[in-house]
């Protein structure tokens, strides 16, 4: 089945969330210093950690590696029991569901960056406006037609 301009525009964005979330977050679990890109750990002053070690791992599990998952279902469509389970749309399949929860979970995560880091960088704007873009294309018509659930 051809997917509408909206779904691959979804995917598209998905796959550059993933190919930038997996090397930034594996620099900061190989050098927790920040030092391999050229990032302080002073911009973690008034944050809860000393160093990248935690923010990387998450970087690369929930913003890189969760992601792969997604899209991987919006382009297979294929059941997966676990994500059934978390899925709060049930007239829609798993990855839609999953790729508008992982819209959201962009934007907190950025926030939260706002919050600790108390520093503005362009990239956190381009990325908030990302996850909005994704929480948007997920609940384009055509995009939801596309994965509706059948039975």
């Amino acid at each position: 089945m051809n997917k509408s301009i909206s779904s691959q525009l979804l995917i598209l964005f998905l796959f550059i969330q993933i190919i930038s979330a997996l090397p930034a977050g594996w620099s900061f679990i190989s050098d927790p210093s920040g030092g391999i890109i050229g990032i302080s750990t002073d911009l973690l002053h008034d944050s809860p950690f000393s160093d990248y070690l935690i923010p990387g791992l998450l970087l690369f599990i929930v913003l890189g590696l969760f992601p792969i998952v997604v899209l991987y279902g919006l382009i297979k469509k294929r059941p997966f029991k676990l994500a059934e389970k978390i899925n709060l749309y049930p007239n829609q399949h798993w990855s839609w569901t999953l790729a508008f929860y992982f819209g959201i979970i962009l934007v907190i995560w950025i926030n939260v960056q706002l919050i600790f880091l108390k520093k503005f960088f362009i990239f956190q704007f381009i990325y908030s406006m990302l996850g909005v873009v994704l929480i948007i294309l997920t609940h384009v018509p055509s995009t939801i037609r596309d994965y509706e659930s059948v039975g």
